[in-house]
């Protein structure tokens, strides 16, 4: 049975601590005159889906965009797959598809794209793929797994691919748009692509 986006909240995953940015919470840096969770939550209305913000800090911040804010149930910023399970203990649909708060552009195919990959595929989890690597926190994933999920984190893993290899994951292609996953992770990202995008 094909998902449609009904199906799907996306999860705009802003948990992190921003450490090779000074601490700065990266969703609310400035990308082109205008906060990067503005121009992702503006790409994923284009795309009419249900929007979840995951943020540990500057939550009443992030909910004056009119979304609900979730942070994580682990403490101490225990990365990406703790923002994915709180999600999923959250969200009313079948799927979570997460992206980063970091990265200012989505493909105008993002979600289709993996929409069609699980419909190939019957995957429980669909990962991005760039051509050379994974992109991991880009994913479209069954919350049905939550329980699993949480089972992992309590054994005190961590990494991401390890658990997605658990779950006989598709990649998702993005080869033709592998520039989608530039991310801000210092200052000199900042600027380079600030730079790049006045082109």
């Amino acid at each position: 049975m094909r998902i449609h986006k009904e199906d799907i909240t996306a999860v705009i995953l802003a948990g992190g601590q921003g450490r090779r940015m000074g601490g700065q919470d990266k969703g609310l840096l400035e990308f082109d005159g205008r906060l990067m969770i503005e121009i992702l939550i503006e790409q994923l209305q284009n795309q009419q889906l249900d929007i979840l913000i995951n943020a540990n800090r500057n939550q009443v911040t992030y909910r004056s965009y009119g979304y609900p804010v979730i942070g994580d149930d682990l403490e101490d910023y225990q990365g990406p797959l703790a923002g994915f399970a709180s999600a999923m203990a959250t969200v009313k649909t079948r799927y979570i598809l997460t992206l980063p708060c970091d990265s200012p552009r989505i493909a105008d195919s993002f979600v289709e794209r993996f929409v069609e990959t699980q419909d190939r595929e019957k995957s429980p989890v669909c990962v991005a793929h760039d051509g050379e690597r994974l992109q991991p926190v880009y994913a479209l994933i069954e919350t049905r797994l939550l329980d699993d999920l949480k089972q992992f984190l309590d054994s005190g893993e961590r990494k991401i691919d390890r658990w997605y290899a658990l779950h006989n994951y598709a990649r998702v292609d993005f080869s033709d748009d592998a520039a989608m996953f530039q991310n801000i992770n210092t200052p000199e990202d900042q600027q380079r692509m600030q730079q790049a995008s006045h082109k």
